[in-house]
């Protein structure tokens, strides 16, 4: 009898450490987290009236804070043409205000693409392509940095398909 009170003596003491030594911790600052939203990707097609540039220019880096990966490949469907643009994660997420897309296709017709914060990975935009064979389209890649300035992390030719 006097061992069950011991055991059971050394369980309450035991209980009561465990739920003191938790009771002891600061809290994390608390963070709100955003409600889940669907997130809209605009495509417009738009007929330009100044001449336009089928090569790629120069890009700038973002900030390490604010860097974030895309990631650009053709689709290679024929029937369906489609280049997207999808967010791979980075430090950004958080920061970066818009990332814009615009293809210009070899045939010469332009289409814009956005997508607006907050942003998070797996986010993509898809754009028509084209499928002549041969010829590949140029697509550029902005993002709106928090200060309102754009940076152009992408300028490249993507194919529609391509044979290794």
């Amino acid at each position: 009898m006097k061992k069950i009170v011991i055991v059971i003596s050394a369980l309450v003491l035991c209980t009561v450490l465990v739920l003191a030594a938790g009771c002891t911790q600061t809290a994390p600052p608390v963070t709100p987290t955003p409600s889940p939203t669907a997130t809209t990707a605009t495509a417009t097609p738009t007929a330009s009236s100044t001449p336009v540039s089928l090569t790629p220019g120069p890009t700038q880096t973002l900030p390490e804070a604010w860097n974030v990966e895309v990631q650009v490949q053709s689709n290679g469907f024929a029937p369906d043409p489609q280049i997207t643009t999808s967010v791979r994660g980075g430090k950004g997420l958080n920061f970066i205000q818009l990332i814009e897309v615009r293809v210009t296709r070899s045939d010469g017709i332009v289409e814009n693409g956005n997508l607006p914060k907050p942003l998070k990975v797996g986010d993509s935009v898809s754009l028509a392509s084209t499928t002549a064979p041969g010829y590949a389209d140029r697509i550029e890649v902005w993002a709106t940095t928090p200060q309102g300035d754009r940076v152009k992390i992408f300028d490249d030719y993507v194919a529609f398909r391509t044979y290794n």
